[in-house]
């Protein structure tokens, strides 16, 4: 008898442990690259057939009282397009991302914004180190210390040298056995004769990670920009509470042979990874339903209205009991739909601008001052920059209040001049 337990408990830790490993990179991916993510855990597996999210009429899954309540465009169509994909180019994706726990210190955030700033149109950087280095007063090996930390940033690839590290960087990312890793560093050392290979042990797996890598790493942003989907809603219902409602009708449909036509271990074991792939894409939800709720109870004033309140990832990570990196990751590129438009999850949370002012604020002081601006004189951003930094106690830069404004639609001062003369 104790010998059943044993063996039960020991087939559900494999069980879960399969499926934490499948939830990572599913939870991690934003649900318009969902589908992607999941092809390496069902090309391989001939009982499972993956139907994609995106084949339904956008309005059918967006709640009425989001769209009724919405503010952001004026006709129908506008707001359900505006409430249920937004785009964002590759520098808006990567701003996102130059904050801590990848770039905590100034000088870190320093050499990752020069990084970006640097990128050609392929995603690739080609900066002068050098000078840079000898402006700062710092040594080479700290500046590629912190340029190779792009290997963690999204797109995979991005900030890479060449074709040979974008392909390290994507590798170091990638679902691969150790046994095949090192082969596939050794073929990505010699692309020019990658065939020379073939005869080797784990070859085929090697070949099939590399195939799907992107060359270059920029290439989903060279003539769009990305396309994202919010995972959650949230909306007053007409008794005044406040819903949290997980955007499922995107997600993609996992169907699952279980009366496969052939009875033979090999068809059974794919049958179990399948349902692990099932329970990993339930752990998703799962969490991502949590991370709403806590945004809820933390920001309740900001959904009726007010400002978004300090709130740090450790505090979410503690409740959840991961890492805060785990977590900053769990939330990157997730968006919330809500009658005041789309927001990014990241929003919500107090970034590296000051432990106790979050940016929300600040844009909301922003959006402020330049409603009550002289029309004959607006404020330039270097005076903007001037009144956040005397209010909030913070220090910024310039760029960072551009940066800003953009992202409220909010010309700059020459235009709004022009503009208040129009009217």
């Amino acid at each position: 008898m104790a010998g059943l337990r044993q063996t039960h408990s020991v087939e559900n830790k494999h069980k879960l442990s399969n499926t934490l490993r499948n939830w990572l990179p599913i939870l991690h991916s934003s649900l318009s690259d969902l589908g992607e993510a999941m092809v390496p855990f069902v090309e391989a597996n001939p009982v499972v057939e993956v139907e994609s999210g995106y084949e339904e009429d956008f309005e059918k899954k967006i709640p009425k009282k989001i769209i009724s309540g919405s503010a952001v465009s004026n006709s129908r169509t506008e707001q359900i397009e505006a409430l249920t994909i937004a785009y964002r180019s590759l520098h808006d994706v990567l701003d996102e991302q130059l904050e801590a726990p990848l770039f905590p210190t100034p000088i870190s955030q320093a050499i990752a914004l020069y990084v970006v700033e640097n990128l050609d149109e392929g995603g690739y950087y080609e900066g002068d180190s050098e000078a840079f280095c000898e402006k700062h007063n710092i040594h080479m090996p700290e500046f590629e210390k912190i340029r190779l930390r792009f290997a963690h940033v999204e797109p995979v690839g991005i900030g890479a040298k060449d074709l040979a590290e974008s392909f390290i960087f994507q590798l170091d990312s990638s679902e691969i056995s150790d046994e095949a890793y090192s082969l596939a560093c050794e073929i990505i050392d010699n692309l020019q004769d990658i065939y020379s290979y073939s005869k080797r042990e784990h070859f085929s797996e090697v070949m099939k990670v590399l195939a799907t890598f992107k060359n270059p790493p920029a290439i989903e942003y060279q003539e769009d920009s990305a396309q994202v989907v919010p995972d959650l809603m949230i909306f007053f219902n007409e008794d005044e509470s406040i819903e949290v409602k997980l955007n499922d009708a995107y997600y993609p449909t996992i169907k699952i042979d279980s009366n496969y036509g052939v009875e033979h271990e090999f068809i059974t074991a794919k049958i179990k990874e399948a349902k692990s792939l099932v329970d990993a894409l339930d752990m998703r939800k799962a969490t991502l339903y949590k991370v709403g709720l806590m945004i809820v109870e933390y920001q309740y004033e900001f959904f009726t209205g007010g400002a978004i309140m300090p709130l740090t990832l450790k505090t979410l990570a503690d409740e959840f009991g991961h890492n805060p990196s785990t977590i900053s990751r769990a939330i990157a590129n997730k968006y919330i739909a809500c009658d005041r438009g789309v927001f990014a999850m990241k929003e919500f949370f107090t970034t590296a601008i000051d432990e106790d002012v979050s940016n929300a604020a600040i844009k909301e002081f922003l959006v402020g001052v330049v409603k009550e601006e002289s029309h004959e004189k607006p404020l330039s951003d270097m005076k903007l920059l001037d009144m956040i930094q005397d209010k909030f106690k913070v220090k910024m830069v310039r760029r960072t209040i551009a940066k800003y404004r953009k992202q409220l639609n909010i010309a700059g001062s020459s235009e709004r001049k022009k503009l208040y003369q129009l009217h």
